[in-house]
């Protein structure tokens, strides 16, 4: 698994109105490496991983997973590619509230059946790692937010991804709870030996990366 960036550039809307928010972001990581982003707001951090987890092209440059152009797959393969290479946390756990903690951690196995290797004996496993293996039957307002948010990274890891993406996975958490959402994404990233790339505000979190880019003016500076 690899994942090579190549010139990327993103921009909104047209001259002379175009707005300019990544601008020539070049980086390749390996199976096993991860890298945090920090930034101020506004500064495309958002808009990166959405162009690398293949929800929003990008206006030049390219995007390599595993040596393929997802992009230039039909969006009925790219949905599928996507499901089953890519997986997400993001800052706002989006767990669908009429289901139980099983059930959300399911829903990403149940999207293309056909593709699917992995069942509730899976999902068990997972929620496990993540202690909530006594929480199964719950809805999600009946948990705290960093049981939720621990959820939605067994959600996440369900189909085995090759590259984890999590934006701001520990933003809506107070400090001991982040503390303890971080150290089980390292962890399972060891154990999972994927890409895991993390946007984050935290540079507590950050510091803990060995590669670690800084977001400015729509350019990655090294830090």
């Amino acid at each position: 698994m690899s994942l090579k960036v190549s010139d990327l550039q993103k921009h909104f809307g047209s001259e002379p109105h175009r707005v300019e928010v990544l601008r020539g972001i070049s980086f390749e990581l390996g199976p096993g490496e991860s890298l945090a982003i920090t930034g101020p707001s506004g500064s495309g951090k958002s808009t990166l991983l959405h162009c690398l987890g293949t929800l929003s092209p990008p206006s030049s440059g390219s995007i390599e997973i595993d040596g393929k152009n997802p992009f230039a797959l039909p969006e009925p393969e790219l949905a599928r590619f996507r499901n089953r290479v890519i997986g997400f946390v993001f800052q706002a756990h989006h767990l669908l509230p009429q289901y139980s903690v099983l059930e959300n951690v399911l829903m990403p196995a149940l999207a293309f059946p056909d593709l699917r290797q992995h069942t509730e004996k899976c999902a068990l496993e997972l929620l496990k790692k993540v202690s909530l293996n006594n929480r199964l039957g719950h809805l999600p307002s009946e948990l705290s937010g960093g049981e939720r948010q621990r959820v939605a990274v067994a959600r996440a890891l369900i189909n085995r991804p090759n590259l984890l993406l999590c934006d701001e996975p520990t933003g809506n958490l107070d400090r001991s709870t982040a503390q303890s959402v971080a150290a089980l994404l390292f962890e399972l990233h060891r154990e999972e030996k994927n890409i895991l790339i993390v946007v984050t505000h935290s540079l507590e979190l950050a510091d803990r990366f060995p590669r670690r880019f800084e977001l400015k003016e729509g350019a990655c500076v090294a830090v």
